[in-house]
This record gives structure tokens, C-alpha cells and sequence, in this order.
């Protein structure tokens, strides 16, 4: 069987055909799952024949990853962006964190759809599992960055970040996924907001 020969187009209507069977088949995917989820559907779906998704992809593995950086754009590069233009020192800290709260939770809701299949993705597919780990990392490092730059003490600044960066995640998924009717999602931001002043301004012993 020869080996399928993937090309990039170069033209402007080449270019939003892929662009449509990025967008319609991760969208797919994450409605159907992967697994339930064929490269004919993904072809119908984006209005092309199934020869041109194989000019332009492997496989559907290969659509799904493209799609992913994608629906990454719109949750890291926009927090990125957020925490590199704030001022940020220890008299503002507690507002800081509430907007940061807030930006991420408007983030997550941009892609609602995506978030369970993904998740449960990253326990099964490790090209999936590296991309949020390399996401994570980066999100670490802007963080580390900026707090060094803003005087905070370094020490151990890359693990306090690491749990901050899980507490505020957690948060995002409550709000935005669980939506638990048993929780008052303002106390569970001031426990949260708390928290990571403790966790940037420990009190010395």
C-alpha cells in the first residue's frame, strides 16, 4: 500500500478547505467522540470529498491534534496575554486574582463541547496528554515570569505556581462544567482567592 502523500495548500480556497475540516471535524469528534467518529462524516460534515481530507491529513488522529491547537488558542493564548499586560504586587494581589478568575472562566466557556472528550483523551492518547502537559508548562513558566519580575520570593516558585494553576483550573471546570447546585461558586472564589495569597505571601515562621 503506497504511502499517502500529504500536501500543503498554498492556495486561499485550498486554505479554508482545510481550515473547514479542522474546524468541522474536531467538532465532530468532540460531539460523537473520537472513536465513533469516521474521516467520511468529518468529509461530509466539511462539504469535501474524502479524497481531499487524505491530501491534506494522515487520518482523523491527525485532524483532531490540528483541531486541538485550535481550541488551545482560544483558553491559553488569551490567558497568556491577560497575565503578561497586568500589573501585579502585593497590594493589588487579591484583584488580580479575582479578574484572572474571571478571564479564565470566560475562556473555558469558549469551548464547552470539547472539554469531556478531551479530558477523558488525555487518559488514552499520549499526543493529546503532551500537548495540555507542554500548555501547562507554559502557562507555568508566564506565571513564574511575571512574579519574578514583580519582586515576589522565587523560592519554590515553579511548584507554587503548578498548584495555583490546579486551583484555578478547578474552579473553571466548576463553574463552567460541573455546575454543582450545592455549591455558592462566590464562596468557593474567595476560598480559592485566599488561598493563593497564602500560597504567594507565606507567612514566615
Amino acid at each position: 500500500m503506497s504511502e499517502n502523500i500529504i500536501r500543503e495548500p498554498i492556495q486561499k480556497r485550498s486554505i479554508e478547505k482545510k481550515e473547514k475540516i479542522i474546524k468541522y471535524g474536531f467538532d465532530l469528534i468532540c460531539e460523537k467522540g473520537y472513536y465513533n467518529t469516521n474521516t467520511a462524516e468529518i468529509a461530509k460534515a466539511a462539504g469535501v470529498s474524502t479524497g481531499i481530507v487524505y491530501s491534506y491529513f494522515n487520518d482523523k488522529h491527525d485532524i483532531l491534534l490540528e483541531g486541538l491547537k485550535r481550541y488551545s488558542d482560544g483558553i491559553f493564548y488569551p490567558s497568556i496575554d491577560f497575565i503578561n499586560y497586568t500589573e501585579i504586587n502585593k497590594d493589588n494581589l487579591d484583584e488580580v486574582i479575582r479578574k484572572t478568575i474571571s478571564q479564565f472562566v470566560e475562556n473555558h466557556k469558549l469551548s464547552q463541547s470539547a472539554h469531556e472528550e478531551l479530558t477523558s483523551m488525555t487518559h488514552s492518547d499520549k499526543d493529546v496528554a503532551d500537548f495540555f502537559h507542554d500548555e501547562e508548562v507554559k502557562m507555568t513558566n508566564v506565571i513564574v515570569k511575571l512574579l519574578q519580575k514583580n519582586n515576589f520570593d522565587s523560592d519554590d516558585l515553579n511548584e507554587r505556581v503548578h498548584v495555583i494553576i490546579g486551583l484555578i483550573d478547578n474552579i473553571c471546570h466548576e463553574v463552567v462544567y460541573h455546575k454543582h447546585t450545592n455549591l455558592d461558586y462566590d464562596v468557593m472564589t474567595d476560598i480559592v482567592v485566599k488561598e493563593i495569597i497564602n500560597i504567594l505571601l507565606p507567612t514566615k515562621k
